[in-house]
């Protein structure tokens, strides 16, 4: 890569903007309203529920990962994991978490900053049942995070699960859902010049935000 090129590489952004009088109070109606744009023109390139998770280990280092949302709504947006994972070992430690997704077909970004809690046991069975069997099967046989002989061992475990668990496998107890119990949501849209428009929702109380506008 020529690191010159790299200097002045940039796009000026061109969308329509975000402005207060079109934005709800509520910003998961905003986020629905996003998220369904975003699967309306984002999903050829790339998956439009697809966000960056964040996390931090005991000694403050910050990690991040790239998940796909399962669901969402006014109590928080879900995905799931292996609860013994590098990730599931740093949220017992440390739930507070942030989140983004970035849609770069609509230049639009949304922040999310909140506490992770695990959904009920109940939520975590219905949706591993709707997974597509390999899926399933994969969460048994990777010991998500840990060291690996070579890719080889991993296939070894796939076909030890599935001659055990056939069509029909559990949800592995040490799998499933959290939540993100949002405590300010930032919505980013491009704009020319890096102007861009930010509106920024920060949590009062149960059902009340307070919306600002930040500086680009």
């Amino acid at each position: 890569m020529n690191h010159e090129e790299l200097a002045h590489m940039r796009r000026n952004y061109i969308k329509e903007g975000l402005l207060e009088q079109h934005a709800p109070a509520d910003p998961f109606a905003l986020f629905d309203l996003w998220l369904e744009q975003a699967v309306a023109t984002e999903l050829a390139p790339t998956e439009p529920n697809a966000m960056t998770l964040a996390t931090a280990d005991a000694q403050g280092q910050p990690h991040c990962r790239v998940l796909l949302l399962k669901d969402f709504d006014e109590s928080g947006f879900v995905f799931y994991t292996n609860y013994q994972s590098n990730k599931g070992l740093e949220i017992e430690k440390n739930p507070k978490a942030a989140m983004m997704f970035f849609w770069p077909v609509l230049e639009r970004q949304v922040r999310i900053e909140g506490r992770l809690e695990k959904v009920s046991e109940q939520e975590s069975d219905e949706y591993f049942q709707i997974r597509p069997l390999g899926s399933r099967i994969g969460a048994w046989a990777s010991p998500q995070s840990r060291p690996l002989r070579d890719r080889a061992e991993l296939e070894e475990r796939v076909v030890q699960a599935q001659s055990r668990f056939q069509q029909d496998p559990p949800r592995p107890p040490y799998w499933g859902g959290y939540k993100l119990v949002a405590n300010s949501i930032e919505f980013w849209q491009g704009r020319p010049d890096r102007l861009h428009d930010r509106l920024f929702y920060l949590k009062q109380s149960t059902n009340d935000w307070l919306r600002q506008r930040l500086a680009p």
